[in-house]
């Protein structure tokens, strides 16, 4: 858990930051309200925001509300420090936004109480969203997330006009293993292709379940060759050993298909899903463990057949 400790007295600010040092927490102080807008609008924002009232430019209220007006898809929250002790002055910084409120002279005891308790709080926020967002059995992206993340890149894509190669694959005779193992050896095998997919993947590469035994797998930054290549090598690497599960061995290799977006093409994110479907299927047909890239034959073959 990251903290950001706001508070404009140099010396307050030591005293804090000794107790967080303490007690094991990763932190950030500054000294104005200014500062600490920066460094909440900058990617990866602290979680926990121990946050004084009376601040030089922007005060607490005011750093307050500008977090929540930020709050999309990552939750900050907020301790306010304060001298202020009425009533209403909870009011209103609970109505500005702030998730608890200490007052000042602070008690070293009760602060660490307080962030305690946002931990809890934070981390169970966080277990709920990666319920929300993740396939249960492979903790990939599920498929509403990983077509919501392919949107995103999409559009930042054509925004800087990059590339993004886009691959869908299928595990090979799927049901045999269902059928000769059972489902629970399919499962241990799902787990462990969702692994070695992950394995050679760059931290701002995308990949998901897309279906019961189908990934799809987003490359922001590679064109169709680099997308094939690449293909390529995670296929190599998923079908080369046997999956070991508790009911007996097993094998596992992939079908893929491959498209990749362009700045010239002016297609919606679902025509890149389609082309890459129609590319899977091919190396299906054409003798499964293999890459296949889309093609305007391929196309008109899909369309003959439909």
């Amino acid at each position: 858990m990251k903290i950001l400790l706001v508070e404009d007295s140099y010396i307050e600010r030591r005293k804090l930051g000794a107790y967080l040092t303490d007690w094991g927490f990763e932190y950030q102080s500054v000294g104005s309200g200014t500062e600490a807008i920066k460094l909440l609008e900058a990617p990866n924002p602290p979680d926990l925001a121990l946050l004084d009232w009376l601040l030089p430019g922007l005060d607490g209220i005011d750093v307050l509300r500008r977090i929540r007006k930020l709050a999309q898809g990552h939750y900050v929250y907020t301790v306010m420090l304060t001298a202020k002790t009425h009533k209403k002055d909870r009011n209103t910084a609970m109505d500005a936004g702030a998730d608890d409120y200490l007052s000042k002279p602070i008690d070293p005891t009760e602060l660490r109480s307080r962030i305690m308790v946002a931990k809890r709080i934070l981390d169970l926020q966080q277990s709920l969203r990666f319920a929300a967002t993740h396939d249960f059995l492979t903790n990939l992206l599920n498929r509403s997330e990983i077509l919501a993340a392919f949107e995103r890149e999409f559009a930042r894509g054509r925004r800087e006009q990059k590339p993004a190669a886009v691959i869908l694959a299928d595990i090979d005779h799927f049901k045999r293993v269902n059928d000769t193992l059972g489902h629970a050896a399919g499962d241990e095998v799902l787990k462990e292709v969702a692994r070695r997919l992950k394995v050679d993947l760059r931290p701002y590469d995308i990949v998901g379940r897309y279906g019961g035994e189908e990934f799809l797998i987003i490359l922001p930054g590679c064109n169709l060759e680099n997308g094939v290549r690449r293909a390529d090598a995670i296929r190599d690497r998923v079908g080369k050993d046997p999956i070991e599960t508790p009911f007996g061995h097993a094998s596992a290799t992939l079908s893929m298909g491959v498209t990749a977006t362009t700045a010239g093409r002016d297609c919606p994110v679902s025509e890149f899903l389609r082309q890459a479907d129609v590319s899977m299927y091919e190396a299906k047909k054409n003798g499964r463990n293999r890459v296949e890239v889309f093609t305007a034959s391929a196309n008109s073959s899909a369309a003959g057949q439909s």
